[in-house]
């Protein structure tokens, strides 16, 4: 089921919302873990069997590495292989078999796996949980409701943002729901909603219709215009649901930390990975580069780890080639600039300059992030600055954008940068701003409901993952 549907919006949500917000608060627990187990299976009722079973494992190894000191390291590994396991077989297999055959000329029959929606994410959220306990962070939890409340919590629970157990255990307990979360909640679904059907959507069109051409039958400016449609599109897309996570986790008392802090105003990619994404770099900063070390070794170390985190980002990110280089990528860049410290220096021509060097190497990373292949990666930077000699140019620009998307265009740019938080900022202290804003959320609800209604599928970018 997807947030931006007919059938959440003005089904279920509002349901749960009144069966919820009407219950006593000793079941309200309980309601949103029936909604949450209701929600997953929706859309792939086999699959939550696997859910279900990452849950006990988790539940079981917590309560066992509470209670022992002998053998804990390998339980605890035991534990993490077990979860890795289950991730592997759905998202892994057949790209392992593919790589195998093709490295070692064998014919190894692929299996015809579908992979679970959101394993990715539930299946970190269960890791943190048992390595909080096994570090002494947190409790084992005795009731397993509520673990199976923490892992499959339905706002979050298919696309994030990664919720580690640290931030929330008090929350599954102690949690109050008034007026003003409510509001600001729906506020903030409205906000995810419009970002997703009203920019993502209509950016998505223009850059699926540049990357399904073959490379040679557009020009270096349309090459650009892809590139930086998907951008946006991205951005966008998984921001947008982001907000409607946390908006929805405000209407039910929770209170889940940001994911996206405006990504493309940064002057280094190393600021890009503190803004982007940040519930999965925090994951992997927590989980795996401060326990192989750190910074705190040595340099060569230092850059060793951030290899190997940057490593793990890409493959996490998909069972392909195209996501191992992109994490490699980003990886090469955060290296280079702990070594140099160029993007700590200062003064407005400098700032300038490692702006625009920052959004060419992430827009660079989004073609391979985008593309279908690597080959088709590198055919198509190489169209962007101008090394195809030869073009064979099917259809002119006003082909892949027409006006009203040259305006969602604009309208996009503008709103990656903080302009607009700041008036939502101001709302809050002044009527006029508030009415102003509040109007302007409606019709932006009655814009994109309307959108729902006349578009066609199209799920969450993040969906995949």
């Amino acid at each position: 089921m997807l947030f931006s549907s007919m059938t959440f919006i003005f089904l279920f949500m509002p349901i749960v919302c009144i069966i919820y917000l009407l219950a006593r608060k000793n079941l309200q627990n309980i309601i949103l873990l029936l909604a949450s187990l209701l929600f997953y299976a929706w859309g792939g009722p086999n699959y939550l069997a696997i859910m279900l079973l990452t849950i006990l494992i988790n539940y079981i190894a917590a309560l066992f590495l509470e209670k022992t000191t002998k053998y804990k390291k390998l339980f605890l590994f035991l534990t993490i292989c077990a979860n890795l396991g289950i991730l592997i077989y759905f998202k892994y297999c057949t790209f392992l078999i593919e790589n195998i055959n093709s490295l070692l000329q064998l014919d190894i029959p692929l299996l015809e796996i579908i992979m679970p929606i959101g394993v990715s994410f539930y299946t970190f959220q269960a890791m943190s949980y048992v390595i909080d306990v096994y570090r002494g962070e947190v409790k084992a939890q005795r009731n397993i409701y509520k673990i199976a409340l923490y892992i499959s919590l339905f706002p979050q629970l298919v696309a994030g943002p990664i919720v580690k157990y640290h931030d929330i255990d008090h929350q599954i307990d102690n949690r109050t729901v008034n007026f003003r979360k409510v509001t600001y909640g729906v506020k903030r679904f409205i906000i995810g909603l419009s970002k997703k059907m009203l920019l993502a959507n209509t950016l998505g069109v223009v850059a699926d219709k540049i990357f399904s051409q073959p490379v040679e039958q557009f020009d270096t400016a349309t090459a650009w215009i892809g590139a930086v449609a998907y951008a946006l599109q991205l951005f966008y897309d998984f921001s947008g649901y982001s907000d409607m996570a946390i908006g929805l986790g405000y209407i039910f008392g929770f209170k889940f930390l940001e994911n996206f802090n405006y990504p493309y105003i940064s002057r280094s990619i190393t600021e890009f990975w503190r803004r982007w994404h940040i519930s999965l770099s925090t994951w992997f900063k927590e989980y795996l580069y401060i326990p192989l070390g750190g910074n705190r070794i040595s340099p060569s170390r230092t850059y060793i780890n951030l290899f190997i985190v940057f490593l793990a980002t890409g493959i996490w990110h998909g069972a392909s080639w195209n996501f191992i280089f992109w994490g490699l990528w980003n990886g090469f860049f955060i290296i280079l600039e702990r070594i140099t410290n160029w993007h700590k220096k200062e003064g407005a021509v400098i700032q300038i300059t490692q702006h625009i060097y920052t959004i060419f190497i992430f827009l660079i990373g989004w073609v391979m992030f985008r593309s279908e292949t690597m080959p088709y990666a590198w055919e198509y930077l190489k169209n962007m600055f101008g090394l195809i000699p030869e073009h064979d140019i099917a259809y002119d620009l006003s082909y892949y954008i027409d006006h009203i998307e040259m305006i969602t265009f604009s309208i996009a740019i503008l709103c990656s940068m903080p302009v607009f938080s700041k008036i939502l900022a101001l709302s809050d202290k002044h009527t006029l701003v508030k009415c102003f804003v509040n109007t302007w959320l409606l019709i932006l609800f009655i814009v994109s409901t309307a959108m729902i209604a006349s578009s066609t599928y199209n799920p969450f970018i993040y969906f995949r993952f």
